[in-house]
């Protein structure tokens, strides 16, 4: 029962972290570099493969209506514009942060906070290349290449803050 409630509690933290995080950001059109991420990355550390609850409700309360996404957006538009991508691509980033970090050894753990970070990278940019009309190419130069910096600082943030907490 204890871990029932773990998860339970854990769920509602992350949702309110992640949107929170949502909040944070730097408006870079068509897509903004916010704190989420880094968020997403701590529920697969703390939460592990149950990570993927928050962040399915997370993307479902946005998706709903709740005003979570970045800068207060929300509903189905969200996940249909150049940001939708990145947004669903957090559910397998979240798994594979999760199943990472059930392994025990610090290489498991940095190579899937890379390889989540990859993930939710390589699908924004496909929707972001399919939503927008544009070339993968200019996808990759306009939904990666501004982020990469940003995204390695978090992924490190997260890997820091998971030694301390996980």
């Amino acid at each position: 029962m204890k871990h029932r409630a773990q998860v339970l509690a854990y769920s509602g933290t992350f949702i309110a972290l992640i949107a929170a995080g949502s909040w944070i950001s730097i408006p870079l059109p068509p897509v903004p570099i916010t704190l989420q991420t880094l968020f997403v990355l701590l529920a697969g550390i703390v939460m592990r493969r149950y990570a993927v609850i928050p962040v399915s409700l997370y993307v479902f309360l946005g998706a709903a209506g709740l005003p979570v996404f970045h800068n207060g957006t929300a509903g189905l538009g969200v996940l249909l514009g150049p940001t939708g991508g990145f947004l669903l691509g957090f559910f397998p980033a979240a798994l594979i942060a999760g199943f990472a970090y059930e392994q025990k050894s610090p290489k498991w753990h940095i190579g899937g906070l890379i390889a989540a970070c990859a993930v939710y990278l390589s699908a924004g940019v496909v929707w972001l290349s399919y939503s927008a009309s544009i070339s993968l190419l200019q996808a990759i130069l306009i939904g990666v290449a501004p982020f990469i910096i940003g995204d390695a600082l978090k992924a490190a943030a997260a890997y820091t803050i998971g030694r301390r907490v996980a």
